[in-house]
């Protein structure tokens, strides 16, 4: 298994990711050999990953991390790097290889102190890897600050250094930027390619693997998560349960309640895994005795790490409502495609009954003005505006239709 087999239906993009990391390895080879480097590299400093949702942006960043850092004996008899078996593979792609650092976004924004240490880092030689790896997740969250501190480091990188920036489309990231990165950008996945990477690579019985691919539509986290976890299945469920729930003013408010309810339950218990062990790293680094009071002059440092876990809560919960919002579109696009008497495949075929019902008892321009008022939603997230006060909003006009 090489560290190119999860990049579902990118068959283009593994290729030149091949290609790249195979001159990588020569360029190193080339420099503690002193050896002439290939007079012609496939590899630079810096990339960009664009691609929707669910495409394998980051995966395919991490994939060509592993490849850069791959140890391999087989490379000596000609094997290509990127085993995907070997310490330097598996490291990077599990996210602990002390040469390959990954910046996500904690709030809304990625914040210039969030990114100091990683800039810094950046000018420094590998410590036990062949490549410096800055994997930036959210490259389109960068804010003013970070994005000018990124800037300065891809402008003039370490020789040893490789930028790896992921974002949903080129014109997320500041021009200054991504004129001097090289552009690789995914496709959607085709949902018989998802569906068959779910019985091979997770074992998934191939009509709940079909079933999971046609009802995120080219999503493959997305399809995997809903294939293996029960309770993403009944979430979903849910979610696709509400449009029949809104028919009167009470329903609707109370169907925007348990949504914005369910979402904050998501939120908090990923606090509760990761906050406390946070905490208590950052308590024992700072030199605090078990159960005792901290150090003085430690209550900024707390009190920082306060806030990031706030903002932290504050995405999940706005993440997780994304998500149900995403279905609830795929959920009305498919009411469209009845009413139109289109042969689009419909994504959400467990639900047929709800979705001919609606279709019968609604017109095409009142679905679109509910997915309109969907779309609406998002943005008011997007905005800031308060959860509860966007989702009620929205629940009333897929009411009114």
């Amino acid at each position: 298994m090489t560290v190119w087999d999860d990049l579902v239906g990118q068959e283009r993009v593994s290729e030149q990711l091949a290609a790249a990391a195979r001159d990588a390895d020569a360029l190193v080879t080339a420099a503690t050999t002193r050896t002439p480097p290939p007079e012609a590299s496939k590899m630079t400093h810096a990339w960009l990953f664009t691609g929707p949702p669910g495409a394998g942006r980051n995966q395919a960043a991490r994939a060509f991390a592993a490849a850069l850092q791959c140890v391999s004996p087989d490379r000596a008899l000609g094997g290509s790097p990127g085993c995907g078996f070997c310490d330097g593979c598996h490291t990077a792609l599990i996210g602990t290889h002390a040469d390959v650092t990954s910046v996500a976004a904690v709030g809304s924004q990625i914040l210039a102190e969030d990114m100091r240490d990683t800039v810094r880092k950046s000018f420094t030689s590998p410590a036990t890897g062949r490549w410096q790896i800055i994997l930036v997740e959210d490259a389109e969250r960068l804010n003013e600050k970070s994005a000018n501190a990124v800037l300065k480091a891809v402008e003039e990188p370490a020789p040893r250094t490789v930028w790896l920036l992921c974002a949903p489309s080129i014109e997320d990231v500041l021009p200054t930027i991504r004129s001097r990165c090289r552009h690789l950008n995914l496709s959607t996945p085709r949902v018989d390619a998802i569906a068959d990477m779910l019985v091979r690579r997770e074992g998934i019985e191939p009509d709940v693997a079909a079933a999971a691919a046609r009802a995120t539509q080219g999503h493959v986290e997305r399809a995997r998560r809903l294939a293996t976890d029960p309770a993403a299945r009944a979430r979903r469920a849910a979610v696709l349960r509400l449009p029949l729930r809104v028919e009167d003013i009470g329903g609707a408010l109370k169907a925007a309640q348990e949504l914005v309810d369910a979402a904050a339950e998501d939120a908090k218990q990923l606090a509760e895994e990761t906050d406390s062990k946070e905490t208590e790293e950052l308590k024992a680094a700072l030199g605090a005795a078990q159960g005792g009071r901290m150090p003085r002059g430690t209550a900024g440092v707390m009190k920082d790490l306060e806030d990031k876990q706030k903002r932290r809560r504050t995405r999940t919960q706005r993440d997780s409502l994304d998500l149900a919002l995403t279905d609830l579109t795929a959920f009305y696009r498919d009411v469209l495609a009845l009413q139109l008497g289109s042969r689009v495949a419909i994504a959400n075929a467990d639900a047929e009954d709800a979705l001919e019902r609606l279709a019968r008892g609604s017109s095409p321009e009142s679905t679109l003005r509910r997915i309109e008022a969907i779309a609406a939603c998002r943005d008011a997230l997007d905005r800031n505006v308060a959860p509860l006060l966007a989702v009620e909003a929205m629940t009333m006009a897929l009411r009114a239709g």
